[in-house]
């Protein structure tokens, strides 16, 4: 297939493009900026527009791209560049996604904070979105990307929490656990839906090539775990104790109170209903194993 890419150089646009690449696939890299390889193609925020020959000589085309979430405090110029740079690139595709013929597929970026704060609740591609600012973003996202012509295959990408060898939430993580201050955060009590790295690359391409998959997608692993557990399994791969709590207050000073509150303090137990259904088979089942697999990967 030949497939655009817009968010190519992110965590899981790099290891995405790495991986369509090694099994044959051509890829197209949107960027922002001039282009300075073969593969790159502009596409431009303030027209909202896509350099000839647009989306028309593609198969498919994945948006990933979007501020990072956990990037920084939650400054009302971050919340708003949160969210226009998602808005902002979708529309860009779905636009480009009306004059072309060839592309047929699209998949989009989500995440499982489209739930909201759900607690102990299992939630699937089947619930409502819930509230505050995250399940705001997801869903305002989504909307979106549903603005693409109905003959085009759209997908978007409900992704947990990717456990990767670099960056994403166990680089965040383990500067405190390997000073042995990684204990569990608030009650330990709030679940982290996760995935390893090179089980949602899998997952996307999965959902690029299966035509029963359409609409929401969660790409989670099968065995959502509490924040204490997954503290003491990182804590044990790593060899280091954990058995002092991250004080709220500081990671409040750190991250801002909203970014607490809504990301680390509360989380969602979800499951992949949709995966389990196309028959999805995971590398890494259980979170040991994803760590194991992201420890090896950095070495």
């Amino acid at each position: 297939m030949r497939i655009a890419i817009g968010g190519f150089a992110g965590l899981l646009g790099t290891a995405l493009v790495q991986e369509l690449r090694r099994q044959g696939h051509d890829v197209v890299t949107l960027t922002r900026h001039e282009p300075i390889q073969p593969s790159d193609r502009r596409w431009d925020l303030d027209t909202l527009s896509i350099a000839p020959p647009f989306l028309d000589d593609v198969d498919a085309v994945i948006n990933l791209a979007g501020e990072p979430i956990a990037g920084g405090r939650w400054t009302e110029e971050r919340k708003y560049r949160i969210v226009t740079s998602r808005v902002d690139t979708t529309r860009i595709v779905t636009r480009a996604l009306e004059s072309s013929e060839r592309c047929k597929v699209f998949l989009n970026g989500s995440a499982v904070g489209y739930y909201g704060p759900r607690g102990d609740e299992w939630v699937s591609e089947d619930d409502d979105a819930g509230e505050g600012f995250l399940a705001e973003v997801c869903l305002r996202w989504e909307t979106v990307a549903h603005e693409a012509p109905e003959d085009v295959r759209t997908v978007t990408l409900r992704t947990g929490q990717v456990i990767a060898p670099m960056g994403g939430f166990l680089a965040k993580q383990r500067p405190l656990v390997r000073l042995g201050l990684g204990g569990r955060m608030g009650s330990g009590r709030q679940y982290l839906s996760w995935i390893s790295l090179r089980d949602h690359v899998s997952a996307m391409i999965a959902a690029l090539t299966d035509d029963r998959v359409q609409g929401p997608i969660n790409l989670v692993a099968p065995e959502p775990v509490p924040n204490s557990d997954f503290i003491d399994a990182y804590a044990s791969a790593l060899r280091r104790p954990h058995f002092m709590p991250l004080p709220t207050p500081a990671a409040k000073l750190v991250f801002g109170t909203q970014l607490v509150e809504e990301a680390l303090l509360t989380g969602q137990r979800v499951r992949g209903d949709l995966l389990a259904k196309i028959g999805f088979e995971f590398a890494d089942p259980t979170i040991d194993a994803a760590i194991a697999t992201a420890l090896k990967g950095r070495r």
